[in-house]
Protein backbone atom coordinates (compact mmCIF):
# COMPACT_ATOMS: atom_id res chain seq x y z
CA UNK A 1 0.00 0.00 0.00
CA UNK A 2 1.45 3.31 -0.77
CA UNK A 3 0.79 6.69 1.16
CA UNK A 4 -0.18 9.71 -0.93
CA UNK A 5 1.24 12.66 -0.03
CA UNK A 6 -0.05 16.21 -0.01
CA UNK A 7 2.37 18.77 -1.47
CA UNK A 8 2.56 22.01 1.49
CA UNK A 9 0.05 24.67 0.06
CA UNK A 10 2.78 27.74 -1.59
CA UNK A 11 2.12 30.48 1.32
CA UNK A 12 2.75 27.66 4.29
CA UNK A 13 6.08 26.03 2.38
CA UNK A 14 7.77 29.63 2.08
CA UNK A 15 6.95 29.81 5.76
CA UNK A 16 8.09 26.36 6.69
CA UNK A 17 10.95 26.98 4.37
CA UNK A 18 12.37 30.19 5.56
CA UNK A 19 11.83 28.92 9.29
CA UNK A 20 13.64 25.83 8.62
CA UNK A 21 16.74 27.65 7.18
CA UNK A 22 16.70 30.61 9.39
CA UNK A 23 16.87 28.55 12.85
CA UNK A 24 19.40 25.71 10.76
CA UNK A 25 22.39 25.48 12.86
CA UNK A 26 24.60 24.70 10.24
CA UNK A 27 23.45 27.07 7.97
CA UNK A 28 23.98 29.42 10.99
CA UNK A 29 27.72 28.51 11.52
CA UNK A 30 28.60 28.21 7.68
CA UNK A 31 26.03 31.22 6.58
CA UNK A 32 28.12 34.67 6.99
CA UNK A 33 29.10 35.36 3.90
CA UNK A 34 25.92 33.20 2.07
CA UNK A 35 24.55 36.16 0.49
CA UNK A 36 22.58 36.11 -2.88
CA UNK A 37 19.36 35.77 -4.66
CA UNK A 38 18.63 32.85 -6.55
CA UNK A 39 15.51 31.35 -8.35
CA UNK A 40 14.01 27.92 -8.14
CA UNK A 41 12.05 26.64 -10.99
CA UNK A 42 9.93 24.12 -9.65
CA UNK A 43 7.42 23.97 -13.00
CA UNK A 44 4.34 24.85 -11.47
CA UNK A 45 6.03 28.07 -9.43
CA UNK A 46 8.62 29.72 -9.64
CA UNK A 47 10.43 30.70 -6.83
CA UNK A 48 13.47 33.59 -5.84
CA UNK A 49 14.83 33.55 -2.85
CA UNK A 50 17.24 36.25 -1.48
CA UNK A 51 19.88 35.36 0.96
CA UNK A 52 21.55 37.69 2.95
CA UNK A 53 23.83 36.89 5.54
CA UNK A 54 22.96 32.80 5.82
CA UNK A 55 19.04 34.35 6.72
CA UNK A 56 16.37 34.24 4.05
CA UNK A 57 15.08 37.74 3.84
CA UNK A 58 12.43 37.20 1.37
CA UNK A 59 11.09 34.53 -1.22
CA UNK A 60 9.28 35.82 -3.90
CA UNK A 61 6.69 33.77 -5.74
CA UNK A 62 6.02 33.58 -9.24
CA UNK A 63 7.42 36.93 -10.05
CA UNK A 64 7.53 38.43 -13.61
CA UNK A 65 10.32 37.45 -15.63
CA UNK A 66 12.31 40.89 -14.95
CA UNK A 67 10.66 41.97 -11.46
CA UNK A 68 12.93 40.35 -9.28
CA UNK A 69 16.83 40.03 -9.87
CA UNK A 70 18.53 36.59 -9.09
CA UNK A 71 22.24 35.73 -9.78
CA UNK A 72 21.52 31.89 -10.59
CA UNK A 73 18.36 29.64 -11.59
CA UNK A 74 18.08 25.70 -10.42
CA UNK A 75 14.97 24.40 -12.71
CA UNK A 76 13.79 20.70 -12.73
CA UNK A 77 10.64 19.07 -13.08
CA UNK A 78 7.47 18.93 -10.26
CA UNK A 79 8.47 15.44 -10.42
CA UNK A 80 12.11 15.98 -9.57
CA UNK A 81 11.36 18.39 -6.93
CA UNK A 82 8.81 16.53 -4.79
CA UNK A 83 11.40 13.81 -5.17
CA UNK A 84 13.93 16.15 -3.27
CA UNK A 85 11.04 17.05 -0.29
CA UNK A 86 10.68 13.19 0.43
CA UNK A 87 12.28 12.60 3.83
CA UNK A 88 14.46 9.66 1.83
CA UNK A 89 15.23 10.35 -1.63
CA UNK A 90 15.67 8.06 -4.31
CA UNK A 91 19.15 8.02 -6.03
CA UNK A 92 19.63 10.37 -7.95
CA UNK A 93 16.83 13.26 -6.12
CA UNK A 94 19.60 13.24 -3.20
CA UNK A 95 21.60 16.02 -4.62
CA UNK A 96 21.88 18.97 -7.18
CA UNK A 97 24.67 17.40 -8.89
CA UNK A 98 23.43 13.70 -9.32
CA UNK A 99 19.99 15.15 -10.53
CA UNK A 100 21.57 17.89 -13.19
CA UNK A 101 23.65 14.70 -14.65
CA UNK A 102 20.79 12.08 -14.20
CA UNK A 103 17.81 14.08 -14.09
CA UNK A 104 16.30 16.68 -15.72
CA UNK A 105 18.09 19.53 -13.43
CA UNK A 106 19.43 22.34 -14.84
CA UNK A 107 21.66 25.14 -13.29
CA UNK A 108 21.32 28.30 -15.18
CA UNK A 109 23.03 31.94 -14.56
CA UNK A 110 26.30 32.96 -12.65
CA UNK A 111 27.19 29.40 -11.26
CA UNK A 112 30.12 30.98 -10.10
CA UNK A 113 27.93 32.50 -7.09
CA UNK A 114 26.76 28.98 -6.98
CA UNK A 115 29.69 27.37 -6.10
CA UNK A 116 31.20 30.24 -4.32
CA UNK A 117 27.90 29.24 -2.01
CA UNK A 118 27.57 25.62 -2.42
CA UNK A 119 27.61 24.52 1.56
CA UNK A 120 25.09 26.69 2.34
CA UNK A 121 22.91 26.09 -0.78
CA UNK A 122 23.33 22.13 -0.20
CA UNK A 123 21.99 22.60 3.07
CA UNK A 124 19.05 24.27 1.71
CA UNK A 125 17.93 21.44 -0.51
CA UNK A 126 18.38 19.32 2.14
CA UNK A 127 15.57 21.31 3.84
CA UNK A 128 13.06 20.78 1.53
CA UNK A 129 13.36 16.79 3.34
CA UNK A 130 12.07 18.28 6.35
CA UNK A 131 9.27 20.91 4.78
CA UNK A 132 8.54 19.16 1.50
CA UNK A 133 8.54 20.99 -2.07
CA UNK A 134 5.22 22.89 -2.82
CA UNK A 135 4.63 21.16 -6.18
Amino acid sequence: MTVATRAPSVDAWVQSFTEANNQDPEIRAHGKYFTCSYLLDMEAHTFVVRVVSGTIAQISVDPGPIEVPYQFAIRASAHTWSEFGKPVPAPMYHGIWAATFQRDMKLEGDVLVLMQNLRCLTRQIELLRSTGAPV
